[in-house]
């Protein structure tokens, strides 16, 4: 039986190898042993134009592992803070950090020491002084309440063996009228079983999807309002296909059986503001 320690150390372990790859220069973390320029995992592929790739280090971009661009999609304004859940190299964060200007700030958040490692030193190459890197996991964020502005995530909520706990936290940190906004791999209609048995489809954000009702459900659960769900792109067999053969499993026995049914997506939702006066919660 899988366990949430499970999880927790496979992705530790997987995340901890990309960011080792990439700080001793053998190409992007995604692709495994075959390394190459571009990434073959079609999820994590193509997420940043020309102009924001030219605006972070290169290894911060090597070392993105995402689903999606939560920061070109979060509205982010000047000098409102920021934190990424999962923040891995550093890449939401620096182009984060950027957006909401010197009067704004961006944390990141991750457990794993290579990749606070590799982001601390994509901070020092940003020349950026309004990012923080912390250590800690993202179902216990290290931040108090209402500090936060804007959440914002790149395919790792998926990766959390409690994702309630998770969303609680993330509401927590939250202030009153902040924003949740995360890129997120979400499946429509049911998963086959071995998918949810499969540890290396854990640690590529795949088995761990929700479902987009389950995911607005969770969100309600946790006090947020205004949830919406945008897909962002839909995964047919042949991606399937590639995405598994980067995890060394065989792809064709259930490449048909998932096609169409994974989606990467823009989860948006809001911390609503407290009652100012009486009655106003029921409006």
């Amino acid at each position: 039986m899988t366990t949430s320690n499970d999880v927790k150390e496979a992705v530790r372990e997987k995340y901890g190898e990309a960011a080792r790859r990439v700080r001793s220069g053998q190409g992007k973390g995604c692709c495994g042993d075959r390394g190459t320029s571009d990434c073959c995992d079609p999820i994590t592929s193509n997420l940043y134009d020309i102009a924001e790739a030219g605006e972070v280090p290169a290894p911060a971009l090597q070392a993105s592992l995402g689903c999606g661009n939560p920061t070109a999609l979060a509205e982010l304004k000047p000098g409102e803070t920021v934190l990424d859940l999962g923040s891995g190299g550093g890449i939401d964060v620096l182009l984060s950090a950027k957006r909401v200007g010197a009067t704004g700030m961006a944390y990141g958040l991750d457990m794993t020491d290579e990749m606070l490692a590799l982001a601390e030193e994509n901070r020092r190459r940003s020349g950026l002084s309004n990012v923080r890197f912390l250590k800690g996991e993202i179902e216990n964020i290290p931040l108090p309440d209402d500090s936060v502005d804007v959440i914002i995530s790149n395919c790792v909520i998926n990766l959390s063996g409690d994702k309630d706990r998770v969303l609680r936290e993330a509401f927590r940190v939250l202030r009153p009228g902040g924003r949740f906004a995360v890129s997120d791999v979400v499946v429509r209609g049911e998963m086959p079983a071995a998918l949810r048995r499969s540890m290396e489809l854990w640690t590529g954000c795949v088995a761990g999807a929700l479902s987009d009702a389950d995911y607005a459900d969770k969100l309600r659960a946790a006090g947020f309002a205004g949830v919406d769900i945008e897909v962002t792109r839909v995964y047919g067999s042949d991606d399937a296909r590639a995405f598994l053969a980067t995890e060394g499993l065989d792809g064709d026995a259930i490449a048909n059986a998932v096609d169409g049914k994974f989606v990467s997506a823009f989860v948006r939702a809001v911390k609503p503001q407290r009652c100012c006066a009486p009655g106003c919660c029921s409006k």
